[in-house]
């Protein structure tokens, strides 16, 4: 791959709002990323690759009796009740900035409730209950950026 095309790139992904660039021409592949420490890949050499990157903790919003929300680390995104995203996108608590979110902490949810959207492409995609509970996390704001298999909500599931 010529240097003028992988500065190209570069330039690209810098005036852009996407966080990663992945082009391959026959054998020969290169992935840039935002915020990520390029290695050298077995593709060959002056080939680039970004290492896969570590699931982070997001902070979980909890507001308390004054109103004011508190910020504490989030457990892992095994945890009992989690909902995970289904694809990379933007992720939306309402249908639009005006509206009230579909779920706050503490809503009842029974299975097939939306309980969010998240846009990818131009297309909004609405995520739904799989189990009936309680919202006892919310792990994005609206506007945030959202990977395949990020946790999003943890529901507290009703005991049957």
């Amino acid at each position: 791959m010529d240097i003028r095309k992988i500065k190209k790139l570069i330039e690209m992904l810098e005036e852009s709002q996407l966080n990663e660039i992945e082009i391959s021409e026959g054998e020969e592949s290169i992935r840039l990323s935002r915020g990520s420490t390029p290695y050298t890949s077995s593709a060959g050499p002056g080939v680039f690759a970004t290492p896969a990157p570590l699931p982070a903790v997001p902070p979980v919003y909890i507001p308390d009796e004054t109103g004011v929300t508190i910020t504490e680390p989030a457990k892992t995104s095994d945890e009992a009740g989690a909902v995970f995203s289904p694809m990379v996108g933007t992720f939306y608590a309402s249908p639009n900035p005006e509206s009230k979110p579909y779920v706050e902490i503490g809503s009842s949810v029974n299975v097939g409730d939306t309980l969010c959207m998240i846009e990818a492409m131009k297309i909004f995609n609405h995520v739904e209950a799989e189990v009936s509970g309680v919202i006892r996390k919310i792990l994005k704001h609206s506007g945030d950026p959202i990977e395949y298999g990020e946790a999003l909500f943890v529901i507290d599931e009703d005991s049957a």
